[in-house]
Protein backbone atom coordinates (compact mmCIF):
# COMPACT_ATOMS: atom_id res chain seq x y z
CA UNK A 1 0.00 0.00 0.00
CA UNK A 2 2.89 2.57 0.34
CA UNK A 3 3.48 2.39 -3.59
CA UNK A 4 -0.34 2.94 -4.04
CA UNK A 5 -0.07 6.13 -1.22
CA UNK A 6 3.33 7.41 -2.93
CA UNK A 7 1.11 7.09 -6.42
CA UNK A 8 -1.87 8.62 -4.81
CA UNK A 9 0.12 11.51 -3.67
CA UNK A 10 2.23 12.52 -6.62
CA UNK A 11 -0.66 12.14 -8.79
CA UNK A 12 -2.65 14.57 -6.21
CA UNK A 13 0.08 17.05 -5.90
CA UNK A 14 0.42 17.06 -9.23
CA UNK A 15 2.72 20.15 -10.48
CA UNK A 16 3.06 21.77 -7.06
CA UNK A 17 6.61 22.33 -6.17
CA UNK A 18 8.72 22.97 -3.19
CA UNK A 19 8.92 26.69 -1.95
CA UNK A 20 12.66 27.80 -2.48
CA UNK A 21 13.88 24.66 -4.17
CA UNK A 22 11.50 24.46 -6.79
CA UNK A 23 11.44 20.20 -6.53
CA UNK A 24 8.50 18.19 -7.02
CA UNK A 25 6.33 18.49 -3.70
CA UNK A 26 5.64 15.18 -3.26
CA UNK A 27 9.53 14.84 -2.40
CA UNK A 28 7.99 16.30 1.09
CA UNK A 29 5.89 13.56 2.09
CA UNK A 30 8.01 11.08 1.35
CA UNK A 31 10.57 12.30 3.02
CA UNK A 32 8.19 12.83 6.28
CA UNK A 33 7.36 9.28 5.96
CA UNK A 34 11.12 7.73 5.49
CA UNK A 35 11.58 9.56 8.62
CA UNK A 36 8.46 8.54 10.49
CA UNK A 37 9.60 5.17 9.43
CA UNK A 38 12.28 4.78 11.32
CA UNK A 39 10.47 5.66 14.52
CA UNK A 40 7.22 4.49 14.15
CA UNK A 41 6.60 1.96 11.14
CA UNK A 42 3.11 0.90 11.79
CA UNK A 43 2.01 0.99 8.07
CA UNK A 44 -1.06 3.01 8.05
CA UNK A 45 1.10 5.54 10.13
CA UNK A 46 3.50 5.82 7.09
CA UNK A 47 1.13 5.53 4.78
CA UNK A 48 -0.84 8.63 5.96
CA UNK A 49 2.64 10.34 6.30
CA UNK A 50 2.82 9.81 2.80
CA UNK A 51 -0.61 11.28 2.54
CA UNK A 52 -0.10 14.27 5.11
CA UNK A 53 -0.25 17.44 2.92
CA UNK A 54 -3.20 15.75 0.49
CA UNK A 55 -6.34 17.21 2.15
CA UNK A 56 -4.38 20.47 3.05
CA UNK A 57 -3.32 21.38 -0.10
CA UNK A 58 -5.50 19.35 -3.02
CA UNK A 59 -8.74 19.04 -3.97
CA UNK A 60 -8.69 15.29 -2.18
CA UNK A 61 -10.89 14.65 0.85
CA UNK A 62 -10.60 12.76 3.89
CA UNK A 63 -13.57 10.42 2.55
CA UNK A 64 -11.62 10.17 -0.37
CA UNK A 65 -8.77 9.15 1.80
CA UNK A 66 -10.75 6.99 4.00
CA UNK A 67 -12.10 4.81 0.97
CA UNK A 68 -9.25 3.90 -0.64
CA UNK A 69 -6.92 3.70 2.57
CA UNK A 70 -9.14 3.32 5.07
CA UNK A 71 -10.55 4.69 8.27
CA UNK A 72 -7.55 4.51 10.37
CA UNK A 73 -5.50 6.55 7.29
CA UNK A 74 -8.05 8.84 7.32
CA UNK A 75 -7.96 9.80 11.08
CA UNK A 76 -4.35 9.99 11.32
CA UNK A 77 -4.48 12.68 8.37
CA UNK A 78 -7.65 14.18 9.76
CA UNK A 79 -5.42 14.82 12.64
CA UNK A 80 -2.19 16.74 10.92
CA UNK A 81 -4.47 18.40 8.30
CA UNK A 82 -4.43 22.25 9.34
CA UNK A 83 -8.20 23.39 10.69
CA UNK A 84 -7.72 27.26 11.10
CA UNK A 85 -8.33 29.26 7.49
CA UNK A 86 -7.32 32.67 6.95
CA UNK A 87 -10.35 34.24 8.64
CA UNK A 88 -9.46 32.75 11.72
CA UNK A 89 -7.45 35.65 12.05
CA UNK A 90 -3.61 36.54 13.06
CA UNK A 91 -0.95 33.71 12.65
CA UNK A 92 -0.55 33.33 16.10
CA UNK A 93 -4.38 32.57 16.35
CA UNK A 94 -4.64 29.94 13.65
CA UNK A 95 -1.40 28.42 14.98
CA UNK A 96 -3.77 27.94 18.25
CA UNK A 97 -6.65 26.55 16.62
CA UNK A 98 -4.18 24.15 14.55
CA UNK A 99 -2.74 23.14 17.65
CA UNK A 100 -5.23 22.25 20.00
CA UNK A 101 -6.82 19.84 16.57
CA UNK A 102 -3.13 18.28 16.45
CA UNK A 103 -3.05 17.44 19.85
CA UNK A 104 -6.34 15.18 19.40
CA UNK A 105 -4.38 13.34 17.19
CA UNK A 106 -2.94 9.73 18.10
CA UNK A 107 0.35 9.27 18.59
CA UNK A 108 1.13 8.56 14.89
CA UNK A 109 -0.30 11.86 14.13
CA UNK A 110 2.12 12.94 16.40
CA UNK A 111 4.72 11.46 15.29
CA UNK A 112 4.32 13.21 11.53
CA UNK A 113 3.31 16.67 12.65
CA UNK A 114 7.06 16.19 14.04
CA UNK A 115 8.67 14.59 11.18
CA UNK A 116 7.01 17.23 9.16
CA UNK A 117 8.95 20.02 11.37
CA UNK A 118 12.13 18.28 10.89
CA UNK A 119 12.28 18.22 7.71
CA UNK A 120 10.40 21.69 6.90
CA UNK A 121 12.99 23.31 9.17
CA UNK A 122 15.65 22.01 7.16
CA UNK A 123 14.29 23.36 4.39
CA UNK A 124 13.71 26.75 5.85
CA UNK A 125 17.12 27.16 7.21
CA UNK A 126 18.65 26.92 4.43
CA UNK A 127 16.56 29.37 2.05
CA UNK A 128 14.60 31.26 4.24
CA UNK A 129 16.25 32.47 7.76
CA UNK A 130 14.44 34.81 8.40
CA UNK A 131 11.23 33.16 8.38
CA UNK A 132 13.21 29.94 10.24
CA UNK A 133 13.18 32.20 13.40
CA UNK A 134 9.33 32.41 13.30
CA UNK A 135 9.04 28.80 12.46
CA UNK A 136 11.43 27.90 14.46
CA UNK A 137 9.67 28.94 17.81
CA UNK A 138 6.07 27.76 16.89
CA UNK A 139 7.95 24.33 16.02
CA UNK A 140 9.33 24.46 19.94
CA UNK A 141 5.85 25.10 20.93
CA UNK A 142 4.01 22.62 19.12
CA UNK A 143 6.45 20.01 19.97
CA UNK A 144 5.88 20.11 23.46
CA UNK A 145 2.35 19.99 23.26
CA UNK A 146 2.88 16.91 21.04
CA UNK A 147 2.83 14.53 24.06
CA UNK A 148 2.30 11.22 22.49
CA UNK A 149 5.37 11.41 19.54
CA UNK A 150 8.31 9.63 19.79
CA UNK A 151 11.09 11.16 22.15
CA UNK A 152 13.52 10.33 19.62
CA UNK A 153 11.53 12.37 16.88
CA UNK A 154 10.69 14.79 19.31
CA UNK A 155 14.86 14.93 20.62
CA UNK A 156 15.79 15.24 16.89
CA UNK A 157 13.61 18.78 16.63
CA UNK A 158 14.52 20.05 19.96
CA UNK A 159 17.81 19.74 18.62
CA UNK A 160 17.20 21.32 15.51
CA UNK A 161 15.26 23.95 17.44
CA UNK A 162 18.34 24.64 19.66
CA UNK A 163 20.50 24.68 17.06
CA UNK A 164 21.10 28.45 16.33
CA UNK A 165 23.96 28.78 13.41
CA UNK A 166 22.71 30.67 10.33
CA UNK A 167 20.46 32.82 12.03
Amino acid sequence: MYEEAVEFATKAHGSQVRDYTGIPYVTHPIAVAELVSAFDARPEVVIAAVLHDVVEDTPVTLEEIKSVFGEEVAKIVKYVTKVATPEDGNRKKRFSLNASHYMKGCSGAHNIKIADAIHNLSTLKQYDPEFYSVYRLEKAALNILLTKADSGLSDILTDIINDKKGE
